[in-house]
């Protein structure tokens, strides 16, 4: 059975779903909304926050393509809004007082580098778009940290490449199923990847990292056995940023984390009369009632009895049992048949 630790709490399957807050640049790089992010998830219940180290010319060219749902290159937004390494620090002491796990994406092997060393490490969370860094992943791996890797924009064969690269480095590993459009279309999530995923990585926790603007796939995700749960937050809707679309503010992380631990509970496997079904059962389930009179020595017919509640008699399951028997003395209309009233 695969299971990864962060900071103490153990995730994997037999454990409640790990449900990350992913702050990401919606902080705007103002420290202040960063801890009040913080301090929210935790509030909300949320197992963890998350936010991004971002060092711009370590991870990209200054021309590198913009994305649709960027207002301005990614280059330029990074270079305004990304969070310095000094900030992250006061955000970890932060999210200690508070108690809530702090976690933090390195973009490049250099800011993994630089949270490593500052101790910002109890797992790396490595994006979609890193997933198939190979190289940049082998030198992460050797902090010998939790790596959560997510899976957006990639095949299972690109996946099986990285599990085989990271897999001979000891490294506990999870892998996310991702679907990296902002926000997606419903019919490309794919929950159904996340049981293959289990089936085809054992030794691996698998997850679900959502871009979805509500709740609904991650509910879905939970039943389907996804042992983490990733959403982005903001704390106003309105707020402009590259995530702003696929965020949900921290009233719904709430219903999120409530509705992940409930479904989680549901997720049982076996059937058996429950503890509190029993008192139920005895008035609910069915017994063989008499629907005439019946006097003694005559024959049980069918036109004689029937089912009714509560419970409590002969279990109208053995009518066909009854039907044919004598009863032994004079049975009342409406009354529940008793194994004494018969020959």
């Amino acid at each position: 059975m695969s299971e990864i630790s962060i900071n103490g709490r153990k995730i994997g399957d037999g454990y409640a779903p790990f449900v990350i807050a992913e702050a990401c640049d919606n902080h705007m790089g103002d420290l202040d909304v960063a801890k009040e992010m913080a301090l929210n998830a935790k509030l909300a219940g949320a197992d963890c926050v998350k936010y991004q180290h971002h060092l711009p010319d370590e991870e990209m060219l200054p021309d590198v393509p913009m994305s649709s749902n960027f207002d301005i290159p990614l280059y330029e937004f990074l270079k305004l809004h990304a969070l310095k390494l000094e900030q992250h620090e006061e955000l970890k002491r932060y999210c200690d007082e508070v108690g809530i796990t702090y976690l933090c994406t390195p973009f490049s092997y250099k800011s993994a580098c630089e949270l490593n060393e500052v101790g910002l490490d109890y797992a790396f969370k490595i994006g979609s778009g890193e997933m198939t860094d190979i190289p940049s992943l082998l030198k992460i791996a050797e902090f010998g940290k939790p790596m959560i890797i997510s899976s957006g924009m990639c095949t299972l064969e690109e996946l099986d490449r990285t599990y085989f690269a990271l897999k001979s480095t000891g490294v506990p590993l999870a892998f996310t199923n991702c679907l990296s459009e902002y926000p997606p279309i419903y019919k490309d999530v794919n929950l159904g990847v996340i049981p293959e995923m289990k089936k085809r990585y054992p030794d691996v926790v698998i997850g679900h990292s959502d871009h979805t603007p509500d709740l609904y796939t991650c509910f879905a995700a939970t039943a389907l056995g996804a042992s983490i749960i990733e959403k982005h937050v903001i704390l106003n809707k309105l707020t402009p940023g590259p995530d702003q679309t696929v965020s949900i503010d921290f009233r719904e992380l709430h219903e999120l984390v409530d509705g992940v631990r409930k479904v989680y509970l549901a997720g049982g496997s076996e059937k058996k009369v429950r503890p509190k079904e029993e008192a139920i059962r005895q008035w609910a389930f069915r017994s063989i009632v008499s629907i005439t009179e019946i006097h003694a020595g005559e024959t049980i017919t069918q036109e004689m009895i029937w089912s009714k509640r509560p419970g409590t008699g002969i279990p109208s399951y053995k009518m066909n049992e009854i039907i044919g028997r004598k009863a032994k003395r004079d049975i009342k209309k409406n009354v529940l048949i008793k194994y004494d009233d018969l020959e």
